[in-house]
């Protein structure tokens, strides 16, 4: 996932520009996490607050399968770390998951998301499970919205870690 943010299309069509901008969040997100410990991975922001960059990778697995696969594939296929019992199981239960598990199925659910992307147009439409609809091109602006959301929190997250800012 090395994208720079240099490299990002200046003049495109909208599909090219939206997704340029989703692959750099996604890169963005795996930097903010290169190079730390299992222990670091897990590590807790501040009471009462259940953060850990571990939980921001599994959280967006869950976000990218939701929205991908579920909302504009239609696939029927439950969340990975949360539940209706447990819907903050992606972000609570990281003290004995995996990290290299946890980054395999955001990879793999990133991938999934690419093919389901190049298989659509913008405006297609996809359904939630409550009834909403959402296209495409609402998609792909929500997950730009929500990674860079979470990518402030990685970076407040590996600030408090090691010091390391703004890469």
């Amino acid at each position: 996932m090395a994208v720079e943010y240099s490299t990002l299309p200046r003049v495109a069509d909208e599909l090219t520009t939206l997704a340029a901008f989703l692959e750099w969040q996604r890169a963005t997100l795996a930097r903010k996490c290169e190079g730390l410990t299992i222990d670091e991975m897990r590590r807790r922001s501040a009471p009462p607050s259940t953060l850990s960059l571990l939980g921001l990778v599994r959280h967006m697995a869950d976000v990218e399968r939701g929205w991908f696969r579920r909302t504009l594939a239609q696939e029927d296929v439950p969340a990975r770390y949360s539940s209706d019992a447990d819907p903050d199981g992606d972000f609570d239960n990281v003290d004995a998951a995996d990290v290299d598990e946890a980054f395999a199925a955001w990879r793999d659910e990133c991938d999934r998301a690419r093919e389901i992307v190049a298989a659509h147009a913008l405006d297609d439409v996809g359904v939630q499970r409550t009834g909403r609809t959402a296209s495409l091109r609402w998609i792909l602006v929500h997950m730009i919205e929500e990674y860079s959301r979470h990518n402030g929190h990685a970076d407040l997250l590996r600030e408090r870690i090691d010091g390391a800012v703004g890469y």
